[in-house]
């Protein structure tokens, strides 16, 4: 059974305390032409650069894009990358507390990677991942001690940069102890017995094979990988399985499996990290965890369809999830008009471009297909707005629609790049689009520019009207007519 709106909204109640190794994802976006002169190498003429929240930082991020609030807790250097981090953690969320520790000689980590296109061409990595100091220790565990008390859960994000000790990691257990928080392990080290105690630990099958020696192909082979860890940490083991999905073990009972929600990657940046935000903001928000293991699930298959290290919204938690249940007892395939408006301000603020058609849908056709097709390669996201029942009637006749309006929004959401569904009963999508403001309207060739409601909206803010190619004879009245028509045998 699916995850409800009711507790994709419970989130909002989660308060998580962060801890681990914060860093900054610096990404250079440009174009690649040629290859050097001087070495076998590709030239990027940069176009484009930007600082988004890495590690510890990116699961506070994802925490508060979700909707809860995030206490993030770590080490950094006096140095500008510290400022620039703490900057964009202030333009993420109000909901974001930020208590980092500074270290005399230890810089911010950065990594910098440089992208061609939408390939990564190499990455560079500023860090100096030595143990901090025993003063440093004390700092974070009297922090960790203060901060925890309000909170509902404790998230340790583990990248091996030398800020979870072995002292910290016994202080941050042993607050979770004395409040009777759930400590949640993102891990990286390969000697787990530091994590006992822990609630539950998030590893993918690398991270678990090394930690226990054993193999972690099959389900099989991952059950006695996940029994090694639990008898040495006591912890419950959230397995991720990359395109298998992920696997919960416990000390009791059967195991849990779910499958990848299937989507396009583009980047598996930050993935991980999503998954553990979102199982620590489930749990601290009275979620169980099985529940929140499917919230993390869908989560980790938004972040992947982003390029770079990205988080996921409730609003697109509610749209992913819509999208799945296709309408066979589930949600319906439409959002609301003010879901749809978040979900599109999301991709706004991502740097993704929106792109908008419409129509009644009824009996899917090539046309259609053809269309949809056109319509998403020219946009990173695309909504579709399907006339309403009485909308359609209003336009084709009182014998239609043949397939009523949540079907037809079922089988759309369903349907390989499509993002959003919403529906319009208005004459025209006028009210949609004015509402929405997407950045590429796109309807077929049939129409002429002038005669496409909307576009001078689109164009007036930069934006651009796209007419498809369309399918000759391919429509649905035509379909219905060829499906009445009597026999010739």
């Amino acid at each position: 059974m699916s995850p409800t709106q009711e507790q994709i909204a419970q989130l909002a109640r989660g308060r998580v305390l962060v801890i681990g190794d914060v860093m900054v994802d610096h990404y250079v976006s440009g174009r690649v032409s040629r290859v050097s002169d001087e070495a076998p190498v590709p030239i990027i003429h940069v176009g484009d650069e930007r600082w988004t929240a890495g590690g510890a930082a990116n699961v506070a991020a994802n925490i508060a894009a979700l909707g809860g609030t995030a206490r993030l807790v770590g080490v950094a250097g006096g140095d500008t990358a510290a400022a620039t981090l703490t900057a964009v953690l202030a333009s993420l969320s109000g909901s974001i507390e930020t208590r980092l520790i500074a270290e005399a000689g230890r810089p911010t980590t950065i990594k910098t990677r440089y992208m061609g296109g939408q390939h990564q061409i190499v990455r560079v990595d500023r860090e100096q991942p030595g143990a901090i100091s025993k003063a440093t220790e004390d700092k974070l565990a009297t922090t960790v001690d203060l901060l925890a008390q309000d909170c509902g859960a404790i998230m340790i994000s583990d990248y091996a940069k030398g800020v979870l000790t072995d002292r910290v990691l016994a202080a941050v257990i042993a607050a979770g102890k004395k409040t009777g928080l759930p400590v949640i392990v993102d891990p990286k080290r390969n000697d787990w017995s530091a994590y006992r105690g822990a609630a539950i630990i998030t590893p993918n099958r690398k991270e678990l094979q090394l930690a226990t020696n054993a193999p972690c192909g099959s389900d099989a082979e991952c059950a006695e990988a996940a029994r090694i860890a639990i008898a040495t940490t006591g912890a419950a083991i959230l397995l991720t399985r990359s395109e298998q999905g992920m696997s919960l073990f416990r000390e009791a009972g059967q195991p849990l499996h779910l499958s990848a929600n299937s989507r396009e990657v583009f980047d598996v940046s930050g993935a991980g990290d999503t998954v553990a935000a979102t199982i620590a903001l489930g749990v601290a928000s009275g979620l169980s965890a099985e529940t929140a293991m499917q919230l993390a699930n869908v989560a980790a298959g938004i972040v992947v369809g982003k390029r770079g290290t990205a988080t996921a919204t409730p609003a697109e938690l509610v749209a992913e999830i819509g999208a799945g249940n296709r309408g066979l007892g589930g949600a319906p395939g439409a959002l609301p008009l003010a879901e749809a408006r978040e979900l599109r301000k999301t991709w706004a603020r991502e740097g993704l471009t929106v792109g908008f058609t419409n129509g009644c849908f009824d009996i899917l056709h090539a046309g259609h297909i053809a269309l949809l097709r056109q319509a998403a390669s020219a946009c990173d996201r695309l909504i579709v707005a399907l006339n309403t029942d009485a909308s359609v009637r209003a336009l084709k006749g009182p014998d239609r629609p043949v397939q009523s309006e949540d079907v037809r929004a079922a089988v759309m959401a369903a349907i390989k790049g499509a993002d959003a569904v919403i529906l319009f009963g208005e004459a025209t999508p006028l009210q949609a689009i004015q509402a929405l403001q997407p950045d590429v309207l796109i309807k077929g060739a049939d129409y002429a520019e002038d005669q496409i409601v909307g576009a001078d909206i689109v164009r007036a803010r930069g934006g651009r009207v796209v007419r498809v190619t369309l399918i000759d004879g391919q429509s649905t009245t035509k379909v219905i007519e060829k499906s009445r028509a009597p026999s010739k045998s």
